[in-house]
């Protein structure tokens, strides 16, 4: 008997070791996988529309537009960048991507904090560590608990209530067990059942908060870990909201320690606690007294929620970095009336061959070059590269020196069957709307990157609008990279537009790349020469040539030797 005795007493110490060294075990392989995947992207399936609440709430209005994230396509940029390890982090480097930046202090206290979380490796792993433990999918939802005030499900006398159910069951079961009475039996048996309905009715309704809420506690962990190790930004405002989310921890302990005990149905302790859950109406009790807290400290919560997700981001910036196969800190100088990029790359693009390019404020670019041979790819790449450079302070470049930047595009142009827009009609707002956004932008200067300028009109058209647009956005000192297969346009700009090409050369038939921005108008008759590989006529051959041989002589195109 006493040994069942001492196996009943020793039992939950065995229980609590069994789960330490299993919670050990995890944080030993989480480490490793930390320590093995730095410099590198994660490759995992991302929600977007989770991730993207926190824009959604705080985006402002320095964000790029809608049509400008989807030219650049920009959540698999995120995607790249994104080596965060916390759903707050995650989310706040979202919103950063999409929100460009112009003040330089914004950039020195951004450096600063990357210098700080990664200087020691071992304290940024251990950091990298502890920020996981905010990447439970339920973290995506804290934006939900701070953007506004919350409203009990119940109305005032129904939380009157609530608030003395506990007090009223266990009264009345205890006044049974000093003097038995039908009347107080019946009336523990009404409550009961009503505190019952209570629960389940509402239970729904309650689980976004019950799933939520016990988020709010990690965090404050989470935040008191990196404030004790000197990662957390250190000033008045974020002491004072730690010290405010403190007050809330009676009431998320207690939700933690509920959802701790639902996650095994069959446990007994889960029954014993369900049971009361219902009939003392603990979980409707616990959820107003929690959301009259969490209203209360809501702007206490965000300052907290930021002050964890930069330091996360700090971390993953640094990774990005490490893992570039060359990149640089942007000079970003306001009144600066030039762009100077040296060995800009595209990162999403493996082994992407780099180029260099100048460029001031009163002569833009035009890019000629065939399909494929890499102008679109050029111009995507100037604009990434902006966009980072205002957002996480980093250019894949060995030089990047410009003004700080309001970044417009439009290169994937789609036909609105919706709106029974034509291709020609979609093109033209979206060229409006950028004019009418540089003019808005001022004295900020513009960004203006276009592929294929009216494309979807006849080519007299075409070339006249598109003189007129781009001779616009130059004499408004807009900085402008345009990719065109019309060679009218290089005449018509004359010294307004610099022009350059992208070449190819023939070799056994087909084109080879080499995918390096040349100055100057596109000189090879590669086209024709695929065309003669493939075995087209002689007498199209003749004729394709013929016209060839006019057209760069009115254009003073000399061949190659």
């Amino acid at each position: 008997m006493i040994y069942w005795i001492i196996i009943i007493i020793l039992l939950p110490f065995i229980f609590i070791l069994i789960s330490h060294l299993k919670s050990k075990a995890q944080q030993k392989k989480k480490l490793t996988e930390i320590k093995e995947r730095w410099g590198k992207p994660i490759i995992t399936s991302r929600n977007f529309k989770p991730i993207s609440t926190y824009l959604t709430a705080y985006g402002g209005s320095s964000g790029i537009s809608a049509d400008t994230a989807t030219d650049l396509d920009i959540d698999s940029v995120f995607e790249f960048i994104d080596r965060t390890n916390s759903k707050p982090g995650q989310q706040y480097l979202y919103k950063q991507l999409n929100s460009p930046q112009i003040s330089e202090a914004y950039f020195e206290t951004l450096e600063q904090r990357i210098g700080n979380v990664t200087v020691d490796k071992e304290l940024r792993e251990a950091a990298e560590l502890k920020l996981s433990e905010l990447g439970n999918n339920d973290a995506y939802y804290l934006p939900e608990l701070f953007k506004k005030p919350h409203h009990s499900m119940f109305p005032a006398i129904g939380n009157f209530y609530i608030s003395i159910a506990p007090f009223l069951i266990i009264g009345v079961a205890f006044s049974l067990f000093i003097v038995p009475n039908q009347f107080m039996l019946l009336l523990l048996l009404i409550l009961m059942i009503a505190n019952v309905v209570i629960h389940y009715s509402n239970k729904t309704q309650m689980l976004n908060y019950t799933h939520s809420l016990p988020q709010l506690l990690v965090l404050f962990k989470v935040s008191n870990w990196l404030k004790n190790h000197n990662l957390l930004r250190d000033n008045e405002n974020t002491r004072l909201s730690m010290v405010n989310m403190g007050k809330l921890k009676n009431s998320l302990n207690y939700i933690t320690l509920q959802n701790k005990a639902a996650i095994d149905p069959t446990d007994i302790y889960y029954l014993v606690t369900e049971w009361l859950k219902m009939f003392l109406l603990i979980e409707p009790l616990v959820f107003i007294k929690s959301i009259t807290k969490v209203n209360k400290y809501l702007s206490d919560i965000k300052v907290v929620y930021e002050a964890v997700a930069e330091v996360d981001v700090a971390i993953s910036i640094q990774s990005v970095r490490d893992g570039a196969a060359h990149y640089c800190k942007p000079q970003l100088t306001t009144g600066n009336t030039h762009i100077i990029i040296k060995n800009l790359y595209h990162p999403l693009i493996e082994n992407c061959v780099s180029n260099s390019i100048a460029i001031d404020n009163t002569q833009g670019i035009l890019v000629t070059g065939s399909n494929m041979s890499g102008k679109t790819t050029f111009i995507r790449a100037i604009a990434i590269n902006a966009l980072l450079s205002q957002t996480i302070n980093t250019s894949f470049a060995t030089v990047y020196q410009a003004p700080p930047l309001k970044i417009f595009t439009s290169i994937d142009m789609t036909d609105d069957l919706g709106d029974n827009k034509s291709y020609f009609q979609a093109e033209a707002l979206a060229v409006k709307n950028i004019v009418a956004q540089t003019i808005a932008s001022k004295p900020i200067n513009s960004l203006v990157i276009i592929d294929e300028i009216f494309r979807g009109t006849n080519t007299i058209e075409r070339i006249a609008a598109a003189k007129a647009v781009l001779s616009y956005f130059i004499h408004n000192q807009s900085f402008v990279f345009v990719s065109t297969h019309d060679l009218e346009l290089a005449e018509l700009l004359g010294s307004d537009y610099k022009v350059f090409s992208f070449e190819e050369v023939i070799g056994d038939d087909r084109l080879v790349f080499d995918y390096k921005i040349k100055e100057g108008l596109l000189k090879n008759r590669n086209g024709i020469a695929v065309l003669k590989g493939v075995g087209f006529p002689e007498s199209i051959i003749d004729e394709a040539n013929k016209v060839s041989s006019q057209l760069r002589e009115k254009y003073n195109l000399k061949l190659p030797l």
